[in-house]
């Protein structure tokens, strides 16, 4: 690993040597920065992208720091409507859909595997500057853009709120003043897709404006019982407004309800445990991945699979996946000139109600929750004179979660109640020393508090066969629990919690109830720091190299033994060189990065302490990941544009230690594991030296965009292919959750006139149509295995026109 790092040192050397010798003899203009963001070639070379990524409007190329950055144009076209589409377009950034509203990211290897109302995400997310606490509420933000920027690696000082792993900013398109103008586009396509989003501008005299978006998005869905769908709707509005010199007051509010049945999953097969050979069997379904868990022949497929627990077979999904979600919200920025700099305020307030059923782990999972938010973010940006510049501010975030979730497996049904508060505050500040007229030292800190408190209840019932049959457990008219909100709406005897075992039916089955009670505090604190340099090698050539750390909050888990659990720690090491070619004319980029990771969190589905089956976090030790990424863009003809980016990504767990309790059978796992010697009602389970999750060596972008002058009018040819080497989607590392390498191409020709006024496209995505592996949840109690997968081969046409 060390050789290898060491590797991509020497490229970034040699690429300095390149740069310096080809800027010495090319007379390239100094860059400069355009007013917003565009990825088409412009008449003098590639165009600039202006980024606000450290809390200032700067070019993307004088940015000293890792970022990716998506623009409107490529969102639009790639018909972009939620947070889990950026797979396609960033190599670092990998999501996977965790059921109903939730997704899970990972950033160079690093997330969570679930995602509910008591954990936090690795990444942060940030709408218009706006910490967004859940991630169930991102997925109705992504329309009417000006671009996603993605910054790798911990945000330590600027964004400090859970930043460990990076921090996704959703920045929307803003009014104009004294401009009225407007965008319209709609496509449609196969699985009856219609996508359809706009925006218009209108001046209100001088010094107003508002801007009014929306967006509906609707597709069938792309498993045959219609799971994997889309049904979203969403409306934005926005007003600015600059009443005097040295004032711009602008407010927002967004509404953003979702229906449709949601992300749906498939069945890869069954798994058995044999005592004789102290293996286990696995056999394949006999289903495609096309085929959803609601279909007739998966509902066959499923009631003929055996639940040791219940000694009976599973009964079909008794509930249809379905989302019925509300999300909005109201944000503003006020931004004060003053001679020692600019003042800028952002108070905020979002919301969601949720009130969803997924079955996406072959179970069926009920979630009604409520979410409520309150930030309020000060900075100040200056300069004390002409070497030093600096940002200084201070952070409030307060959040309540209430949340009744119901985790129904037939056998084994958990419900949960719980009320989750949170309160943070932070001070922040970073300072830019200009040494010289090339070379600048910059330094950061943000002190972080953090105070939680968890009031939680989770009620496990169990059907649970007491009779036997040659050693099998045989109770073939068992009643199975149904998918209701609590345990007295089961529809047979459940026993007091803790009280003795009930018996159920005449089949030998009884009931029994346990509980699992959280109420208590938890707090933490921490400085985070950044410490980096910066030097202009030449005109357009940037070299960096920076030291940061970053820190996630501990929180809780409704799991016996997993109740708590602590913060987890990053240190970053980035060296990069950003650079323009030939008039401006090549752009090569080189990011080389290590990531140590202490009592690094990680979520799944796991055992409890009591032998159930449920979700909880813990730390399970530390994990290093280490690369390079380089990007490039080519203007090789004045209508041929070329670009690569690729990821090179060796992340691995240095110390991956947990336990399981000691049942029926040995852990499902594809890891090594052995009954703990000091507590042998425990089996210790060491993943120590695997590969992280969600992190393929490598990934590459290829992409080609040629123009043809047709008189008036322009026809632009464009195609893209990603390639991804073999990675782990899943928690156990079973086999069935390694997918091979890949690739995955696009296609788009469009037509329009000199003036872009209006654009007719049509395009294909997932060309080869390969329906690739993202996730892989196991359902323990009735032994099956299920995957979720990308969308199939999709295409259609678009109209879009400006006013």
């Amino acid at each position: 690993m060390q050789v290898r790092f060491r590797q991509a040192m020497l490229i970034g050397a040699s690429l300095l040597a390149v740069s310096r010798a080809i800027q010495a003899q090319n007379d390239a203009a100094t860059i400069t920065q355009s007013s917003g963001p565009s990825d088409a070639p412009a008449d003098s070379g590639l165009t600039e992208i202006t980024i606000t990524a450290q809390r200032k409007e700067e070019s993307l190329q004088r940015a000293a720091v890792a970022v990716a950055v998506v623009s409107n144009t490529a969102l639009l076209e790639k018909g972009v409507t939620s947070p889990g589409q950026l797979t396609e377009l960033v190599p670092a950034i990998n999501v996977q859909p965790a059921g109903g509203a939730a997704s899970t990211f990972f950033v160079r290897g690093v997330g969570n595997f679930a995602v509910n109302g008591y954990t936090d995400p690795a990444i942060a997310f940030n709408y218009d500057g706006v910490y967004v606490g859940r991630v169930t509420s991102t997925q109705s933000l992504m329309y009417d853009l000006e671009r996603v920027e993605l910054l790798k690696g911990p945000q330590g000082t600027l964004y400090g709120r859970n930043a460990t792993s990076g921090a996704l900013n959703l920045i929307p398109a803003r009014p104009v003043l004294g401009e009225t103008s407007g965008f319209v586009s709609a496509s449609y396509g196969n699985f009856d897709a219609l996508l359809a989003q706009g925006a218009a501008n209108v001046a209100l005299g001088d010094h107003s404006a508002v801007r009014v978006s929306a967006l509906r998005s609707k597709h069938d869905g792309y498993l045959s019982d219609g799971t994997s769908d889309e049904d979203l709707s969403a409306v934005r509005v926005q007003m600015l407004t600059d009443p005097t010199d040295g004032l711009r007051m602008r407010i927002g509010a967004d509404y953003a309800p979702s229906g449709g049945a949601g992300t749906g999953s498939s069945y890869v097969g069954g798994y058995r445990y044999n005592a004789a050979t102290g293996t286990y069997v696995t056999t394949p379904s006999g289903l495609g991945p096309e085929v959803g868990l609601f279909d007739p022949a998966a509902q066959a497929y499923r009631s003929s699979q055996f639940s040791g627990l219940a000694g009976r077979v599973l009964a079909p999904l008794d509930r249809k996946s379905f989302l019925d979600n509300d999300n909005y919200g109201v944000n503003a920025e006020v931004n004060v000139d003053s001679p020692v700099g600019t003042f800028t305020i952002l108070p905020a307030w979002r919301a969601a109600d949720l009130n969803e059923i997924f079955a996406v782990p072959a179970f069926e999972a009920y979630l009604q929750e409520k979410d409520e938010q309150f930030s309020l973010e000060t900075r100040l940006n200056g300069q004390a004179n002409t070497w030093l510049d600096y940002i200084v501010g201070a952070y409030y975030f307060d959040e309540r979660v209430k949340g009744n979730y119901t985790f129904n497996q037939q056998a084994l049904s958990v419900f949960q109640d719980f009320t989750s508060k949170t309160r943070s505050l932070a001070a922040f500040g970073r300072l830019t020393a200009h040494v010289t007229d090339r070379f600048r030292v910059v330094g950061g800190l943000r002190y972080t508090d953090d105070d939680k408190h968890f009031d939680g209840t989770a009620e496990p019932v169990q059907v649970v066969c007491s009779r036997r049959v040659n050693g099998v457990p045989s109770c073939p008219t068992a009643p199975l629990i149904p998918t209701v909100d609590n345990a007295s709406q089961v529809g047979f005897a459940v026993p007091a919690v803790g009280g003795a075992p009930v018996p159920i039916g005449t089949s030998g089955a009884i009931a029994t109830a346990s509980l699992t009670a959280v109420d208590t505090p938890l707090s933490a604190n921490k400085l985070t720091y950044r410490a980096a340099t910066e030097f202009d090698v030449a005109p357009a050539s940037l070299l960096y190299a920076s030291y940061e750390t970053g820190y996630r909050s501990g929180g809780f888990s409704l799991a016996s033994g997993h109740e708590t659990f602590q913060p987890e720690y990053l240190d970053a090491y980035t060296l990069g060189l950003k650079n323009r070619f030939f008039a401006n004319r090549l752009q090569l980029n080189l990011e080389a990065f290590v990531w140590k990771f202490r009592d690094q969190q990680v979520t799944h589905a796991g055992i409890d302490s009591h032998g159930l089956q449920g979700n909880f976090t813990e730390n399970v030790g530390r994990s290093t990941n280490r690369g390079f990424e380089l990007e490039t863009q080519f203007l090789a003809l004045q209508d041929l544009l070329v670009s690569a980016d690729a990821q090179y990504l060796d992340a691995s767990y240095d110390s991956f230690v947990y336990q399981v309790p000691v049942g029926n059978a040995p852990p499902f796992v594809g890891c090594p594991y052995a009954v703990n010697a000091s507590n042998p009602a425990f089996y210790t389970v060491n993943c120590s030296g695997k590969t992280a999750y969600q992190s393929p060596r490598w990934t590459v972008n290829l992409g080609i965009q040629q123009t043809f002058h047709l008189g008036s009018m322009q026809l632009v040819a464009q195609a893209d292919t990603q390639y991804k080497t073999s990675r782990v989607v899943a928690f156990e590392y079973l086999p069935y959750q390694i997918v091979g390498p890949n690739w995955q191409s696009n296609a788009q020709l469009s037509l329009s006139p000199d003036s872009s006024k209006w654009t007719v496209a049509g395009y294909v995505q997932n060309i080869e149509d390969h329906r690739n592996e993202v996730g892989a949840p196991i359902y323990g109690v009735g032994g099956l295995t299920t995957m979720v997968t990308t969308a199939p081969r999709t295409y259609g046409m678009r109209i879009s026109a400006r006013f």
